[in-house]
């Protein structure tokens, strides 16, 4: 069953391009027509990318994987952190800190000095600082928090990304394509498909376009993550079948370690049988010396 269909697209004004002197040829074959200047983007096959791209979103979820998901445009921001923060999925809306994907050590070294402030915060060690002193702590923590704090929980390179306006996050996709990971976009008609793995054309511009093209996407990532902990329940009941049989056999076990142990004792201490005396062989007699003869 399509995750979308024409008419939900439709109302949320995908299809709905930029003008015709603003076009990437690239997007020829996902434009419909032209009218009043404008391009009209081609929803049937919006509706078939899109299932495909959540798709392939849902198997990185039941893998266990964490997709980055970007856009810092205003219309789109406050949309996507919500559906991104729903599912426990990372996200950048603030700028794009340059070097987050092919330099990720640095800035995983960011977020730690974000926590180690709040530690010696928390511990009083700060108290004894001056005023000033604590007031550039702060902004400094403000600061980490805003641009950073949406990835605290990131601790390794992402399975994927999934971009609102390839154009405008054209350093994350580059970065993301230098290290070869997949990269999934919302992807107008004045944009490059041929960097994007998995093209999604449509509006990237209207608050609603972006938010029906989410809401497929994050479901799709919810089932992926609720199946893998179906998974692991199911992996984990023979396990406990296991520990009750043994402890049902544990019992049994435990009457008869005695009888086990008295049968042990008693074939170590019983007596050895007596052994018969060998019989002696007969001494056989010597046969009698002869006489000597007698000298002459």
């Amino acid at each position: 069953m399509s995750r979308t269909d024409f008419d939900t697209l439709l109302e949320a004004g995908c299809h709905f391009g930029h003008l015709k002197r603003k076009w990437n040829p690239a997007m020829a074959p996902y434009i419909f027509m032209e009218r009043n200047g404008i391009h009209i983007i081609d929803l049937h096959k919006t509706v078939a990318m899109i299932d495909t791209a959540a798709e392939a979103l849902k198997q990185i979820a039941k893998s266990g994987k964490r997709i980055l998901f970007v856009a810092t445009k205003k219309q789109a921001k406050e949309v996507l952190a919500e559906k991104a923060s729903a599912i426990g999925m990372p996200y950048v809306i603030e700028r794009w800190p340059g070097g987050m994907l092919t330099n990720f050590p640095t800035i995983r070294k960011a977020v730690k000095k974000m926590a180690t402030i709040d530690k010696l915060t928390e511990d009083g060690t700060y108290k004894n600082l001056s005023k000033r002193e604590m007031l550039q702590i702060t902004r400094q923590r403000e600061k980490l928090e805003k641009n950073l704090g949406s990835i605290a929980d990131l601790t390794r390179l992402p399975a994927a990304l999934f971009v609102v306006d390839v154009l405008k996050e054209n350093i994350a996709v580059h970065e993301a394509n230098r290290l070869g990971i997949p990269v999934f976009g919302i992807v107008d008609t004045n944009s490059d498909p041929s960097n994007i793995d998995f093209v999604i054309p449509a509006n990237d511009d209207a608050t609603k376009s972006v938010e029906v093209i989410l809401d497929a996407c994050c479901a799709a990532i919810a089932e992926g993550i609720e199946e893998r902990k179906i998974e692991k329940l199911d992996q984990n009941e023979p396990a406990e079948e296991e520990e009750e049989t043994d402890e049902r056999e544990a019992p049994r076990r435990d009457r008869e370690r005695p009888r086990r142990e008295r049968t042990r004792r008693a074939r170590i201490e019983r007596p050895a049988p007596a052994e018969e005396p060998a019989d002696e062989p007969e001494e056989e007699e010597a046969p009698e010396a002869e006489a000597a003869p007698e000298a002459e």
